[in-house]
């Protein structure tokens, strides 16, 4: 049987079109879902949008349409980019689905029952864009919500609440000895000595002020708050249920990683436990909270002017170049960067050159010399070995750092093999080889080797450049997919053909 791999998206709050660093979150879920699948994982991967809360009836009421008209068509131009990005995931979910919202009513009264939901009163300071209640302390230098800035208001309403503060110790002592469950490192601290140590309150649950939300049943006047709405789709749309879940469900949970952004990870990595353990259920075996995809070092926000968005991006460069640069541009821990500029010097240098240029030519050279059919005739010297022991020592390398989440690191051992093999080129000069009859068997080993080596990388490339892998393989015309070198194979290539064109600004 198949180990499962379950990996989440945060889903995306449906005010505005998402913008590239949105975008970069399921790009980066993708490639990980894409390589559990070519390592032979059965993989759930799950994203979508969040839909209900005061935000959005305020932005419907603007363009005086009713909140679920607003949310369809941010919901669909959300889809229809994951879709532009070619991003593999098996559902989307949204929390406007009525199963999705049968069951979080279910859920908050499983939580009642239990005493960790009582009625109260909120008084305290709210901020609208981020859906969320502060306390004097907790704002910024300038009197204002330290998540995004912007001014918080005085509110007072009824309110329940949920005991968060009932389970502080065990979630101190659960991430002080599961180190790996928060990620990186940095966010985990700040999870502890921001939140933990200084103390939990109780967490505001329920709305009054408006009605865009799932009512409570015994309560009507009362919508359920966006946390506890919107946090629970990971469990409703794969089967949970208080009454009784289903085999799926028993499956696929606990999700092996919460792929979501670092400006929400207390979400997922304090209320999202506490709201589990509530429910007698498992925790996620990993939270990681992946940095920001900048705009020349700032940012993105339509009101500063410094938005890209995916579609404009792909229209221009192709949607691989995208996604190879998101992928690769954004360090593990350290807010990325991005600017016209920048991509297309990644395209020029690294698509174009090492990858394209490498590609092509041994292509070209397998067809001019031996007319498309290749095989290994086994004439070999120590830079055989050395470059056969390269290509064989990829795939644990780009596990490896898979496994760790460094994911720029891991497309960086694959392009490093592509260096070496436009080096290998460059040493055994297979130019130079045709022109003595004697050599050819040591010609075809060469190009034998090189078209072993772009087809491990090729495999490898589909988790990040999915079209690109196709496409490499397809001039290659090779079903083979083992991921090492294979001394025994035989390749009858197809005719080369570009797989990126320089950039040039005139």
């Amino acid at each position: 049987m198949k180990k499962k791999f379950y990996i989440s998206t945060a889903i995306a709050y449906t005010t505005f079109k998402p913008h590239i660093g949105n975008t970069y979150e399921v790009v980066l879920a993708d490639s990980i879902a894409r390589f559990k699948r070519l390592q032979g994982y059965d993989v759930y991967f799950q994203t979508g949008t969040d839909e209900h809360g005061n935000k959005i009836q305020e932005k419907a009421e603007e363009k005086g349409i009713s909140p679920k008209e607003y949310v369809d068509n941010i919901s669909n131009e959300i889809k229809k980019i994951w879709d532009l990005m070619d991003t593999s995931y098996d559902k989307f979910v949204r929390t406007t689905d009525e199963h999705h919202e049968q069951i979080v009513k279910k859920i908050f009264k499983k939580m009642y029952d239990k005493g960790d939901i009582y009625k109260g009163e909120y008084k305290g300071l709210y901020c609208t864009p981020c859906e969320s209640f502060w306390t004097e302390s907790q704002l910024d230098d300038n009197g204002c919500c330290p998540d995004c800035g912007r001014e918080v208001k005085e509110a007072k309403e009824e309110a329940y609440f949920f005991k968060l503060s009932k389970y502080q110790d065990r979630l101190l002592k659960y991430i002080e000895e599961n180190p790996d469950f928060i990620q990186p490192s940095s966010r985990k601290n700040e999870m502890i000595n921001n939140f933990l140590k200084p103390g939990l309150q109780d967490l505001c649950i329920t709305r009054t002020s408006f009605d865009w939300g799932i009512q409570i049943d015994f309560d009507p006047k009362h919508v359920i708050y966006v946390w506890l709405d919107a946090l629970t789709n990971y469990i409703t749309n794969i089967g949970y249920d208080p009454d009784g879940s289903s085999d799926e469900f028993a499956k696929y949970w606990p999700c092996d990683i919460h792929l979501i952004g670092k400006d929400i990870i207390r979400f997922h990595a304090i209320y999202w436990p506490c709201f589990l353990w509530s429910l007698d259920l498992p925790l996620p075996k990993k939270v990681f909270g992946h940095p920001w995809l900048l705009m020349n070092n700032d940012k993105m926000s339509k009101s500063k002017g410094n938005v890209i968005y995916a579609d404009s991006l792909v229209e221009k460069y192709g949607v691989d170049a995208v996604r190879y640069y998101l992928l690769h541009e954004i360090p593990y821990s350290s807010d990325g960067n991005i600017s016209y500029s920048l991509i297309e010097e990644r395209i020029n240098s690294d698509l174009a050159n090492i990858l394209g240029n490498l590609v092509q030519r041994t292509i070209s050279m397998g067809n001019k010399y031996f007319n498309c059919i290749i095989v290994n005739k086994e004439i070999t010297d120590k830079l055989d070995s050395e470059f056969i022991n390269k290509i064989n020592q990829l795939n644990e390398k780009v596990c490896s750092d898979m496994d760790s989440l460094h994911i720029a690191n891991s497309i960086d051992d694959i392009f490093n093999l592509l260096r070496d093999s436009n080096k290998y080129i460059d040493e055994t000069m297979p130019w130079n080889l045709a022109k003595d009859d004697n050599k050819k068997d040591r010609l075809e080993t060469v190009i034998y080797n090189l078209l072993e080596s772009i087809r491990v990388c090729g495999l490898l490339l589909s988790s990040y450049m999915p079209s690109t892998s196709k496409k490499i393989l397809k001039q290659l015309n090779n079903n083979r997919n083992e991921l090492n070198y294979v001394k025994d194979n035989q390749y009858k290539l197809n005719n080369p053909e570009p797989l990126f064109m320089r950039i040039t600004n005139k």
